[in-house]
């Protein structure tokens, strides 16, 4: 580990019982690290511990509860009395056309994907503050970097998420403390099976872009590029490292499709310079 780390780091990691989670979970366990696992259940998350129970705490946590928020960072900073890094993986995709979304399907999500999140950051900072070491992984998308047709409140909440790791990379950095926004594309986890809720489309105007998306991403669950495994092998390289990146877009995929983004937004900026220069009071 980078030497702001001890020899067997504490990593705290919301979301562990399926998927990126647990596969990140796993690792740490085999690498005789530390692991604070947190699942909605416990009892999904406990079977980490066997052989390690005095490395691993498995603890109830709901990140949209805040109660259950403050209960497991103080729990995790008493049993092991620091928290190195922090994954805040927890959360869940929501699929439909803006115009049919449903107001509680997106406020429950961002309930998830955002507020969680917030609340259990703002809940360890004090303690990696006070330790002037840390690394805060959030799990993001490449939606968090791209609006695609069909996850447009998804996307929006994995933005969410990109805005605030910006802000609080600027005022952590200077206290020792890393952020870096990790935007798997599609990876082989049960994503969509598990953590994928729909409002199907039934305006024919968005059948041939929501709706043929809504269609393939469940269809296509299974066969996805991404290995889960191994992208909790890149998260545990970026804490290694003594200047992280600020993004990892995860997957062959997921890398193409924003450095695509990327130069295309940049080259539509250069065309606009002169109109946005001129919005200014003449000098």
């Amino acid at each position: 580990m980078a030497s702001h780390f001890n020899e067997t780091p504490v990593w705290f990691i919301t979301g562990c019982s399926t998927g990126f989670g647990r596969a990140l979970a796993q690792l740490i366990v085999d690498r005789g690290w530390r692991l604070v696992a947190t699942a909605r259940d416990k009892s999904r998350v406990a079977d980490l511990a066997k052989g390690a129970e005095d490395r691993v705490l498995a603890l109830d946590l709901d990140v949209a509860i805040s109660a259950q928020v403050e209960q497991a960072v103080a729990a995790a900073n008493e049993h092991f009395g620091r928290i190195d890094v922090l994954v805040n993986n927890a959360g869940y995709g929501y699929q439909s056309t803006i115009e049919e979304g449903i107001e509680s399907e997106i406020r429950d999500q961002f309930d998830a994907n955002v507020f969680g999140l917030f609340a259990i950051t703002r809940a360890v900072l004090p303690i990696m503050r006070a330790q002037r070491s840390g690394h805060i992984i959030n799990i993001t998308s490449v939606a968090g970097l791209i609006g695609f047709p069909g996850s447009g409140y998804y996307a929006a909440s994995k933005h969410a998420v990109e805005g605030f790791s910006d802000a609080l990379l600027a005022e952590v950095e200077p206290l020792g403390i890393k952020v870096t926004c990790v935007e798997p594309g599609p990876f082989r986890t049960d994503w969509a099976g598990r953590s994928l809720r729909q409002t199907a489309t039934q305006i024919d105007d968005y059948k041939d872009t929501a709706g043929k998306r809504l269609e393939t991403t469940k269809s296509n669950s299974g066969s996805q590029a991404g290995d889960p495994v191994r992208a909790g092998e890149a998260m545990i390289a970026l804490t290694q490292q003594d200047n992280p990146p600020r993004h990892l877009p995860l997957g062959a995929w997921g890398i193409d499709m924003v450095l695509k983004d990327r130069r295309s937004r940049l080259e539509q900026l250069e065309g606009v310079k002169g109109i946005s220069a001129g919005a200014d009071f003449p000098s």
